[in-house]
């Protein structure tokens, strides 16, 4: 615990919102599988009602994030971003957006063939969640090891 609290001490507020971001999303994503597949003992995957666990998963992620990041972010200045910060956010939103691409035409092929909304609607929260994991271990690695210089 206190390895943690040290590293949180020596983190810039850009990075811990990295982290904040990224186990929030593998956390809300988390709640989410577990409500869906505990009504799967009832019910078939696709006949479950998804959309409620959707909208206060990601709701409750939402207020999550803004209450943490107020508190990470009380100190003075916490919200100043360095010219490496920036680069560092652009590259990792770029590198995580290639899930948004890869779930958006997995969704627009599940519609073409006509399934059920639940696996749409699935493959688009999936491709979100997946977004924020990648783009979350891109940042991360490069607060750790620096930015490439390609």
């Amino acid at each position: 615990m206190s390895t943690i609290l040290y590293m949180g001490a020596t983190m810039s507020y850009e990075e811990k919102s990295t982290w904040v971001m990224g186990v929030l999303a593998v956390l809300s994503y988390g709640i989410y599988l577990a409500l869906i597949l505990s009504q799967t003992a009832t019910l078939p995957l696709v006949e479950v009602d998804y959309v409620p666990a959707i909208l206060w998963t990601i709701g409750g992620s939402i207020v999550a994030s803004i209450v943490i990041h107020m508190f990470i972010g009380a100190k003075k200045n916490a919200d100043k971003r360095d010219p490496r910060d920036r680069d560092i956010y652009r590259r990792g939103e770029y590198i995580g957006q290639s899930f948004l691409v890869i779930g958006a035409l997995g969704a627009m092929l599940l519609a073409m063939f006509e399934f059920d909304t639940f696996w749409i609607a699935n493959t688009i929260y999936l491709a979100f969640v997946l977004s924020a994991i990648l783009s979350f271990i891109a940042k991360s690695v490069f607060y750790r090891r620096g930015l490439p210089t390609w």
